[in-house]
């Protein structure tokens, strides 16, 4: 265990596959399961992935009371709430990623944040959605989040925790928001010292075409989530759901990231296991003041294309 007062061991609770026919109470017994693991181990927050409760279901063409199950109409509800219970009975939080299906009939890609002794600290809706709304002819798998999903209208907000996680100023994203740099520099503006993040993320090109494997997907993830951690200088606990669901492969990678973009921790499978690390909260004091001192160094008057569009300008080309 590293030195310091500010410490919160967290676990990281990867998932195998979930194949589209297997039972949801077969998938949460699982994730008590590794809760359970976590807990024995001492950790005080558990990560779960993305869409845990179900399988990935954007990648198929679904519609009626298939899809319908798919999401959450409320956060806990009765299908999910023995997960609240033993987290609270082992005095354990947990962020973990679902389906959500709003009182207005509005679809989120969601995540909650859960303290140890059983509130909310927080909700987030995905952002970076990726994919298509229709299908794309002759594809074996869809990518269909823009189907299924809102845009997030909650933007990247930051939560200071309780006493059981010694203030962490903490945040939330889900899978593809990772790839983008607004999302954890957001984050970071606000101090973030600890990102929870989980992804579903393809082991194939999910547009289509062979640019793109396993090996090449993973390393990227690692990519952005070290890089990242780093230039914003925060703990990321990044958890996967992966292994082959129903023919579809997804990547593992789950990880523990310190804040100087090293891997503190990470899987050894593709399946359900859980992953655990002393995040020293002060470690993130030396980025934060010295080489991201974002006070002393950021020049955001120069940033203004960040925000004023979302699609490339290039300049003009020189006269023939």
């Amino acid at each position: 265990m590293t030195g310091g007062a500010r410490i919160i061991r967290v676990a990281a609770a990867q998932m195998g596959p979930t194949q589209r026919a297997e039972a949801r109470a077969r998938t949460l017994d699982r994730m008590l399961a590794l809760l359970d693991q976590a807990a024995a181990r001492g950790a005080t927050l558990v990560v779960f992935p993305e869409l845990a409760f179900t399988t990935f279901f954007p990648r198929w063409l679904l519609d009626g009371a298939e899809l319908a199950a798919m999401f959450e109409p409320a956060m806990p509800n009765p299908q999910v709430q023995p997960l609240f219970d033993r987290a609270r009975a082992h005095g354990v939080g947990f962020c973990v990623g679902y389906g959500e299906r709003t009182t207005e009939g509005r679809h989120f890609n969601a995540s909650i944040l859960v303290q140890p002794d059983g509130s909310v600290l927080g909700r987030y809706r995905k952002v970076h959605l990726p994919g298509t709304v229709a299908p794309r002819p002759g594809a074996r798998f869809q990518q269909l989040e823009k189907r299924y999903f809102d845009y997030g209208d909650l933007g990247f907000p930051a939560w200071r925790a309780g006493r059981a996680w010694h203030g962490a100023i903490t945040g939330m994203m889900i899978c593809n928001d990772r790839r983008w740099a607004e999302s954890w520099r957001v984050l970071g503006l606000q101090g973030v010292e600890l990102v929870c993040l989980g992804y579903n993320s393809a082991a194939y090109d999910p547009n289509g075409g062979e640019g793109e494997d396993a090996a090449l997907r993973t390393f990227h993830h690692r990519l952005v989530v070290q890089a990242n951690a780093y230039m914003n200088a925060t703990w990321a606990v990044a958890t996967a759901k992966a292994g082959v669901e129903d023919g579809a492969g997804l990547i593992g990678g789950t990880c523990i990231v310190d804040p100087d973009g090293r891997i503190a921790a990470e899987a050894a499978t593709l399946a359900d296991e859980v992953i655990v690390a002393d995040c020293d909260l002060d470690r993130c004091r030396q980025g934060k003041s010295k080489m991201f001192d974002f006070a002393a160094h950021r020049r955001p008057q120069h940033y203004a294309p960040i925000t004023a569009r979302a699609g490339v300008a290039e300049p003009p080309r020189d006269a023939e």
